[in-house]
């Protein structure tokens, strides 16, 4: 869709993720004059398809990788943009794990229905209260951690290792990881196991390439916001080039599309309202590190099991990370998430690639029959501008800051997967919060072409 409504509306967007790039789209189509942000230098944020070192023209992700059936936003803007989705890893996620007697074993499913019955009554009582973030029952669930829960109940050591295994979606371990966003996920009935797996054929990256593309004024990489100052009428936003040139470009709104981690470098003028400040300030960004392994034969493939783990081992979640690609090599995806990150970074750093590999034995490699040929590995915790792979909430984030992640202040609108509500961590997530942010934009402009504002 294309009209005028926004015509000779200017809009600048800091940041060229999923989230921003979507936003850009949208405004650019209602007629605004938009102009995007990034401070590295390549668009996409943490979605990153990584091609380099890998045989056979084959890749993988280093950033966000899965999209869920559910997930209908990504999916249908990826369509818009002409891109193949392919259904991948249709065994769903089995889990890998301690069985509570010393023994390790495969499992169908990811070990959810012991720990949905332990959530029951949680999740009974989060649903009555309308999942509602501000209520006496989420203020209960928040102040707990995961670690204390499972005290509580006193819980066996085989559902403390199907908890543990969580790292790998969470980013945060049971110590860290309030309760609240745990009987969340139960209460809205996902469940890795028997969810369907899609990505873009080609690679995830090509999305924000192609929203990229569709800019008539493309994105201003190596731009780095420093002050943002709203006057009456309009919005100044000071950049930087990592050259060090300095500029300003004065605009009617602005959509801020980067982590929390990163607004906070940013200054505004007047100052955020201080619960959106307190918002920002304390939320959490979980350690991940994703890490690519690419051997000669696709040697975690066999009959009548899946292609995707759960596991409590400090090299975290694995799957079949190409399946879809043509060739006799492959790639193994492993997610790391929380202290498994730190894990997996010092196995690597100690006992290099070769014995890494060690630690997927289970998954039934021969050394004559499955040759390691590269490996890449991405530790989003390092990078200065996520310093984390997604957000999460810990037992002391207060549940009513929650909506303030994407209140807009004034002409400055708020966009990513940590404003996302129903999808925050995910891609979905970003691409909504996208399409959120460019309708308030909207609905702001008919505002003050209407004299209410």
């Amino acid at each position: 869709m294309t009209d005028d409504e926004l015509k000779g509306t200017s809009v600048a967007v800091i940041g060229a993720g999923l989230a921003g790039l979507t936003a850009a789209r949208e405004l650019q189509q209602r007629g605004a004059k938009v102009t995007v942000f990034e401070a590295r230098d390549r668009i996409g944020g943490r979605v990153w398809t990584l091609r380099e070192g890998f045989a056979e023209d084959q890749h993988g992700e280093g950033g966000g990788d899965l999209i869920d059936e559910s997930q209908e936003s990504i999916r249908r803007l990826a369509k818009d943009l002409k891109l193949e989705t392919v259904r991948i890893l249709k065994g769903g996620f089995a889990q890998y794990r301690d069985m509570g007697d010393g023994r390790r074993k495969i499992r169908p499913g990811a070990g959810a229905p012991a720990l949905e019955s332990a959530l029951k009554e949680l999740t009974e009582a989060f649903s009555i209260s309308e999942e509602r973030w501000d209520t006496a029952v989420a203020y209960h669930l928040a102040r707990r951690s995961v670690a204390k829960w499972l005290d509580e109940i006193d819980a066996s050591a085989d559902l403390r290792s199907t908890v543990l295994a969580l790292r790998g979606l969470f980013l945060a371990d049971p110590a860290q990881l309030s309760l609240l966003p745990l009987v969340e996920l139960f209460a809205s009935g996902a469940d890795p196991a028997r969810q369907k797996f899609f990505r873009i054929r080609g690679g995830n990256q090509q999305l924000p390439e192609a929203l990229a593309d569709s800019l008539e004024g493309g994105v201003r990489l190596r731009h780095v916001a420093e002050r943002v100052q709203q006057e009456s009428g309009l919005v100044r936003v000071s950049v930087r080039s990592t050259s060090g040139r300095a500029e300003q470009l004065a605009v009617d709104y602005l959509v801020v599309a980067v982590p929390a981690t990163t607004i906070r470098q940013i200054a505004f003028s007047p100052g955020l309202p201080e619960r959106q400040r307190q918002a920002f300030e304390s939320l959490q960004y979980g350690p991940a590190t994703k890490t690519l392994i690419q051997f000669s034969r696709r040697f975690w493939r066999a009959p009548g099991r899946g292609r995707a783990f759960a596991t409590d081992l400090p090299v975290g979640a694995i799957w079949d990370g190409n399946e879809e690609q043509k060739g006799s090599a492959g790639i193994l995806t492993l997610l790391a998430g929380g202290s498994a990150s730190r894990e997996t970074q010092e196995i690597v750093e100690r006992d290099g690639w070769l014995k890494f590999t060690e630690h997927l034995r289970w998954l039934g490699r021969a050394e004559d029959e499955a040759r390691f040929i590269a490996a890449q590995s991405v530790s989003w915790e390092r990078d200065p501008w996520a310093r984390g792979g997604y957000a999460y909430f810990d037992s002391s984030f207060n549940p009513e800051l929650r909506e303030w992640l994407a209140r807009p202040f004034r002409r400055v609108v708020f966009a990513g997967e940590h404003t996302s509500v129903r999808w925050q961590g995910y891609m979905n997530g970003a691409v909504e919060s996208g399409m959120r942010a460019a309708t308030e934009v909207r609905m702001l402009a008919r505002d003050v072409r209407s004299g209410s504002k």
